[in-house]
């Protein structure tokens, strides 16, 4: 069964005013419309269009679930003493400005938090809950704009050795005492580069790092305004500070002018100096990020496609209103140095790519047609949901069929099984981690 579904987007502060509008081909709204879900979520289940079976999706997986999931799901959720779900929820994202600095648990984690707070007998609508469900929340992102930034995943203290020197370089070399203290910026950075070095392992030091950053009080305000304003010396320096597009400058460069747009967006946020001990990701449309339990990572502008598995699971770290638990953080956080978890497809076909992370809630199908004769065929074992960003795709199953245009969107069945598309453009296909099959 093929299922049109829709919705609204969420009006979060970062959302971009244009860049959803502009994929789903309408007027924008006039509101920040920061992501539009496609999914069960209860949060913001995608609404039902046409001669319905139910409202929304959600309402339709309580009120028939072996239709809407198939038998495998549901005996797996049974057998797991859970509800019937959808394990994955597809997104489209637009971060007009940064996004909150965060992580998300492991399945015990998750599992144990709730029941932890559940016993404490914490409301799941209190501001200060950090697990809203038992489920674990792996995501990740696919860049539909020509250029996607992120913060990613600890990098290694070398790295980040680095930098510190430039910027104390750059500070002790200041002329203008007026604009900032050569000595005590030195001076400052100079001690949170020797406490980074002095810890006996790189996951040590930057737990120590970011628990001193979160927890610090006037010393902390002091490093951030001094980091500041160092980065701006280090761009002066260059000849990068007065540029047009973050994308026009040197990569090299890229972590300093972080500090600074964070610092304008956030002033004086402890945050702004971590961002210095993360990966600066600049994605070209087509690659995508993965990020595993653990995490830390942070959105800072970009259209994208966003999978991840279906939980409210957020643990904060800084750049929000929200709710900030440093210890349950700490807990959180995977302190390991890694490259950017950037995360390759495999091709089983021309213009299909098929993107499997190491969780079984969900993989993506990026589909690009030309038209051609045939089409391709993709074997399904799961429910699944398209969303076609260009052109004009007929989706056709054992028993029905669909065809979508540019910003639409479908539900569908496990029963359809084998799916055949056919057209030009483009399209994006989410189902379970064994949805797919080869």
């Amino acid at each position: 069964m093929f299922v049109r579904i829709d919705n609204t987007p969420r009006d979060y502060a970062w959302g971009s005013l244009t860049a959803i509008a502009r994929l789903l081909g309408r007027a924008p709204s006039g509101d920040p419309e920061a992501e539009l879900w496609l999914g069960a979520h209860p949060g913001s289940p995608a609404r039902i269009d046409g001669a319905s079976p139910a409202p929304d999706l959600a309402a339709w997986i309580a009120a028939d679930p072996q239709t809407v999931l198939g038998s495998d799901l549901v005996a797996a959720d049974q057998a797991a003493g859970i509800a019937p779900r959808l394990p994955f929820l597809l997104k489209v994202l637009a971060a007009g400005a940064p996004l909150s600095l965060q992580a998300h648990p492991s399945p015990e984690q998750a599992a144990e938090g709730f029941a932890r707070e559940n016993a404490a007998g914490i409301p799941l609508d209190a501001p200060h809950r950090n697990y809203k469900d038992a489920f674990h929340k792996p995501e990740m992102l696919f860049a539909l704009s020509d250029a996607f930034h992120a913060l990613c995943g600890f990098r290694s203290r070398a790295a980040i050795a680095s930098d510190l020197a430039r910027l104390i370089q750059a500070a002790q070399g200041a002329e203008d005492v007026d604009q900032l203290n050569p000595a005590a910026a030195s001076g400052l950075l100079a001690a949170f580069a020797h406490r980074l070095a002095a810890a006996a392992d790189d996951g040590a030091a930057l737990r120590d790092a970011v628990t001193w950053l979160l927890t610090g009080g006037g010393e902390v305000d002091e490093l951030v305004h001094e980091t500041v304003r160092a980065a701006r010396l280090v761009l002066a320096e260059c000849g990068a500070d007065d540029f047009e597009s973050v994308d026009a400058l040197d990569p090299a460069l890229l972590p300093f002018e972080t500090v600074i747009s964070l610092n304008d967006a956030y002033p004086g946020e402890a945050g702004v100096v971590i961002s210095l001990l993360l990966n600066r990701v600049r994605l070209v449309r087509g690659q995508a990020l993965y990020m595993p339990a653990g995490n830390i990572h942070m959105y800072l502008s970009g259209l994208g496609i966003e999978l991840m598995a279906a939980s409210d699971n957020v643990l904060r770290g800084g750049f929000t209103p929200k709710h900030i638990d440093v210890p349950e953080l700490g807990r959180v956080l995977d302190f390991t140095p890694l490259p950017a978890p950037l995360i390759e497809p495999s091709e089983p076909a021309p213009g299909i790519e098929v993107f499997r992370p190491d969780v079984p809630d969900f993989a993506l199908v990026h589909a690009v047609l030309d038209g051609g004769a045939g089409g391709t065929s993709i074997r399904l074992s799961a429910p699944a949901i398209a969303f076609a960003t260009e052109g004009t795709l007929e989706l056709a199953g054992r028993s029905g069929g669909v065809v979508l245009a540019r910003g639409q969107s479908v539900f569908i069945t496990p029963d359809e099984q084998q799916l055949t598309l056919t057209g030009a453009g483009e399209l994006f296909l989410a189902t379970t981690g064994a949805g797919i099959v080869a």
